[in-house]
């Protein structure tokens, strides 16, 4: 029997969300040689008494663990040496406010499976909480809209016990012929496009956003042949595109004539294309006034010039001078509106716990405890046995620096 515990999140800001719910502890324990223990949390959506409830151990110390999950990155303290770790870890792309965590996963001998690496043999990720922050970012974009102009209000998603609220909430409010343009393809702007769904709002094809007249609320999901072409003039080719993401310039423009929300949800290269620039940003026709950045990437690595800082939750939204290009307070005449929350799922807890789980359950447990005989977890696997794996190496010059 395996003995796998589920860690108190230890991040500040405190996170809410859990890798596995209690009923899907169950399901796995049914199905599974796996018995779960629960770190006592009085933070989690899903409380203490939820886990009792369904016959799951509290117990603070889970030294008898022999795997331990959490979500997010755990405190370099709180690590418990020779265990197997599953989180997000946030160390692959060298960022160096965890490179003293990553040190010291290595020094206590800590095998570290990353979420984000977990991936099939085609290279395509088994378990992400995108889907859920599309659905919160595009909820969010629209909320900022009704702040923005007081033409309706909708309620903050981490004020309602789950989304099933908030589809209630959406019968009661009506949209005016708001333009959304959503760019990308991925679980996230699947989740964005759910959400507008949800909330009553009509998808148009690209053409349909940029020739006709709406009097009701619409959007356009856009995918890179629609907003990016080859400088040489040759034919968009996808494969190409992600490969040479130089030899590309935005043709966006377009749409920002046209769109009063942009909701972006792609997976940004910084070798492609901003969409525009600052100095468009300035131009009389550029009509977008929120920007809703899923994304989240941060200038100068982002494909949207006007996200310059990741916001909060609780601070959800800053604005964006027109005219000197800098941040100002919400809200502002001649400024535009920028949502670029970078916990969005987090603010569904319950939700998004839940979706993560299923995930866990159908595409990982059974892997995990294969070990080293499952090629998905050796593609995942970022450190073991003291060391760097091999797919890791890249990381050694990263570990090797002083904070």
């Amino acid at each position: 029997m395996i003995k796998i515990g589920i860690i108190r999140e230890g991040k500040v800001p405190p996170d809410e969300r859990v890798a596995i719910t209690p009923e899907q502890c169950i399901e796995a324990q049914s199905k599974l040689p796996v018995q779960f223990l629960v770190q006592p949390s009085t933070i989690r959506s899903y409380t203490d008494e939820e886990f009792a409830r369904h016959g799951i151990a509290l117990q603070e110390d889970l030294g008898e663990c022999d795997i331990l999950l959490g979500v997010k990155e755990v405190p370099v303290e709180q690590l418990i040496p020779n265990k197997t770790y599953l989180f997000f870890s946030h160390t692959i792309k060298k960022q160096a406010h965890n490179r003293h965590l990553l040190q010291a996963i290595i020094q206590n001998n800590i095998r570290l499976i990353d979420y984000e690496t977990l991936t099939n043999d085609r290279g395509e990720r088994l378990i992400a909480f995108g889907f859920y922050a599309g659905i919160v970012g595009a909820h969010n974009a629209l909320w900022t809209w009704g702040q923005r102009t007081g033409d309706f209000q909708l309620p903050r998603l981490h004020d309602l016990h789950d989304y099933a609220e908030a589809l209630e909430a959406y019968r009661h409010v009506v949209l005016p012929p708001v333009r959304i343009v959503l760019t990308g393809g991925g679980r996230v702007a699947s989740g964005a496009v759910k959400n507008l769904l949800d909330m009553g709002i009509r998808q148009v094809s690209a053409q349909a956003f940029l020739e006709d007249t709406y009097s009701e609320a619409v959007f356009t999901q856009i995918h890179a042949s629609d907003y990016v072409e080859r400088i040489d003039g040759a034919p968009f080719d996808k494969a190409h595109f992600y490969a040479h993401g130089e030899a590309y310039r935005s043709k966006f423009a377009p749409f920002y004539r046209k769109a009063d929300i942009f909701i972006n949800g792609i997976f940004y290269d910084k070798k492609s294309p901003m969409f525009f620039t600052e100095e468009e940003v300035g131009n009389p026709d550029f009509r977008i006034q929120v920007i809703g950045d899923v994304t989240c990437d941060i200038m100068p690595d982002s494909s949207v010039p006007c996200t310059v800082r990741p916001s909060k939750i609780a601070d959800p939204v800053y604005g964006f001078s027109k005219s000197t290009f800098e941040e100002t307070a919400p809200y502002q005449p001649g400024s535009i509106d920028v949502m670029a929350i970078d916990n969005l799922p987090s603010e569904l807890p319950r939700d998004a716990s839940a979706f993560f789980g299923r995930q866990l359950i159908d595409n990982i447990l059974a892997e995990l405890l294969k070990g080293r005989q499952s090629p998905v977890m050796c593609r995942g696997m970022i450190t073991e046995g003291g060391h760097l794996t091999e797919p890791f190496q890249y990381l050694a010059d990263y570990v090797s620096e002083s904070s």
